[in-house]
């Protein structure tokens, strides 16, 4: 059973080394991330899934265990994460984990996370009713169940960002944002595939796995914050 999830959104720029001189300007962002992470341990869950979505091939694997590594030297950083688990200056980074996994490890780290966890992927692009099977299926897989779900929004909320301008972007995320806030597992449900591809919103299918985890769970929501400093839209919240 689900007892409590955080949202926390995934660009690399969460992690300092990556954002670099940018990075002063995320902080009130990991402020926030830190603290529904703060909120999932209080919670006391059996297991924790850390679930994001990606497109990257790993041989076909979509489900990576405690300890699983990461890292960021695509982006010219030579910093590695194990999922729920102190990386070490020895320790041999194998790029297991696709890249919004690797920011949930990270987040995991920072947070010093203690309890067992595991990690689930999912397609951007996977079929609504899926999601909402694999969340419910997650949910049901320990007596105490807690999710840290990884999205972004619309990449079309300015003139600069990764989508450019789309005047339908800002609407789509705040039907977002007052989802997350309400804990409103039927208007995340039915979100548009279709929409969420056309406004590059890449948190649509985990936002629905969450949707399924949390059905009938009687969670309550609240919404820290809802942001677009590059264009692309940024949810905290958390569900308890």
């Amino acid at each position: 059973m689900l007892v409590a999830a955080a949202v926390c959104p995934c660009p690399p720029l969460l992690v300092p080394e990556v954002a670099s001189g940018a990075a002063p300007e995320l902080e009130g962002l990991r402020a926030a991330c830190a603290e529904v992470l703060a909120e999932l341990a209080e919670a006391r869950p059996d297991r924790l899934w850390v679930v994001g979505a990606t497109d990257e091939p790993h041989a076909g694997r979509d489900r990576f265990p405690q300890g699983a590594y990461g890292s960021f030297r695509r982006f010219g950083v030579d910093r590695t994460v194990r999922l729920g688990q102190r990386s070490g200056p020895g320790d041999d980074a194998r790029d297991e984990l696709p890249l919004p996994l690797a920011v949930g490890a990270w987040l995991l780290e920072q947070a010093d996370w203690a309890g067992p966890c595991e990690a689930r992927c999912v397609r951007p692009g996977e079929r609504p009713e899926e999601c909402l099977r694999i969340g419910a299926e997650l949910a049901a897989s320990a007596p105490r169940t807690a999710l840290l779900v990884l999205g972004d929004g619309s990449a079309c909320r300015s003139l600069k960002a990764p989508g450019y301008l789309d005047e339908r972007a800002e609407p789509f995320d705040a039907s977002v944002a007052a989802a997350l806030l309400a804990a409103d597992t039927r208007a995340l449900a039915a979100l548009s595939p279709a929409r969420a591809a056309e406004l590059q919103a890449g948190g649509r299918a985990v936002w629905q796995v969450l949707a399924g985890a949390a059905e009938g769970a009687g969670l309550g929501g609240r919404l820290l914050c809802d942001e677009a400093p590059y264009g692309v839209g940024y949810f905290v919240a958390s569900w308890s």
